[in-house]
Parts: C-alpha cells; structure tokens; sequence
C-alpha cells in the first residue's frame, strides 16, 4: 500500500507564516485538489465531521467527482446545537484580530470543548484521544491563531446549503454511523441517505462518533464490502 499523509491547513507546519483565508470554499477546494492529486480523477474519498461537510461542498461546487463515496459521522447538512460557548468564542475571535497566542489559545480553548466531540458517547479508550488532541491543538501557537481564524470565519449554519447537495452525488455512497449525539445526530444521516440516488445507510452499534476507533473490526469490514463492491 501508499499511505499519503499530507499536511493539510490547521493540522502542522503548513501553518509557520502562512496567510490562509480559511474560508469554507477555500478549504474544499483544497481538499479537492489534494484528492484528486492523490487518487487520480475520479476516486474513492470519505470523511467524517468537518472533513465530510467539505468533500459534500466540493461535489457541490463540481471540483470533485467521486467514484465511491463514505460519509461518516458529524453534521452534514445540520447546524450545530446552539452553545454560549462558542457564540463567545466566535466573537472574541473576531475582536481579537491582532492577538497574540495567548489570546488565541484563549478563544481555541473555548470553542474546541471536550463535549463538541460527542465526548459522552465515547468509550474509556477513546476519551483519552480526543483529550490528547485538544491540549496538542491549544497548546501548539501556530495552530491556534489558525483555528481562531476559522472560527471567526465560519457561521454555525455554514453548511445548511448541502442538503442540496446531495442530489449531485452520482456515485455509490456509503453512510456509515454510530450512536445519535448532539455532535453526530442520527437525523442527518438519515436525512442524507433519502436524497442520495446510490446509497447505503449502514450503522455500527455501541459507538459514538470515532468508529474507527471504538469499533476497528466493524468499521474495516463496512469499508472494504462498499468500496470492493
């Protein structure tokens, strides 16, 4: 196998003095490019969370044209649920345009919560993963003036607009889900699997929204039966 791993916006060193717009558009078109880069015209992509809403966008926009397609858990097409949190930390990070990491360590630390991870349908080895990634992410400067970018730039109904999108799927699809939480709610799939011509709905049970690692076995088995199929 080749296993590319790159180093995408908001996740490592792309970040050292860069001047990225962050915008939704921006972000799917690079992921778009960077896809088809890798797997050639047409290939077989998935995401989950943030990583799905935007492969959805790019199919939206006609930068990507999947062979086969897996959704995984997150939002799709419905806005977060309403939090005094992050409405804070939206507007802290837009008054706050000139700060330093401290500030934006601030503004990151209140968005990126435990509980928006779905952190309570998580089992007692995952908890300790997301933990690690928040603290990584709070605590890495570069990082988190990127991620205070994006949130001042994102709107929570950002990507209510792909419930039409989903009639521009003309590949076989694959939703794949666990359990219904507020992060991951059982409502979008359900939804997104009546538009899509080509799908298949399927859900793994006693998992919360990382299946690949609360449940390894299941989710390499629903991988590999769709995408040989």
């Amino acid at each position: 196998m080749r296993v590319v791993l790159p180093d995408l916006p908001l996740h490592g060193d792309s970040e050292d003095g860069a001047a990225f717009p962050y915008e939704v558009d921006w972000a799917a078109r690079l992921i778009a490019e960077c896809t088809r880069d890798v797997g050639g015209a047409r290939p077989r992509v998935g995401g989950s969370g943030v990583g799905g809403q935007l492969v959805l966008r790019a199919v939206q926009r006609g930068w990507l044209e999947p062979s086969r397609l897996v959704l995984l858990p997150g939002h799709l097409h419905r806005p977060p649920p309403a939090r005094i949190g992050r409405s804070v930390a939206r507007i802290a990070a837009r008054a706050a345009a000139p700060a330093g990491p401290l500030a934006a360590r601030a503004v990151v630390r209140a968005a990126v919560r435990p509980e928006l991870a779905g952190r309570g349908s998580l089992t007692p080895g995952t908890d300790a993963l997301v933990d690690g990634s928040r603290r990584a992410l709070v605590e890495a400067a570069d990082r988190t003036a990127a991620w205070r970018k994006l949130i001042a730039v994102w709107e929570p109904g950002e990507f209510r607009d792909l419930i039409g999108a989903y009639a521009s799927v003309d590949c076989p699809t694959l939703v794949l889900w666990g359990a219904d939480t507020p992060a991951t709610p059982r409502r979008a799939a359900d939804e997104a699997a009546d538009l899509i011509d080509d799908v298949l709905l399927r859900e793994l049970s006693s998992t919360g929204p990382l299946l690949a690692h609360e449940d390894p076995v299941g989710f390499a088995r629903e991988l590999t039966a769709f995408l040989r199929g």
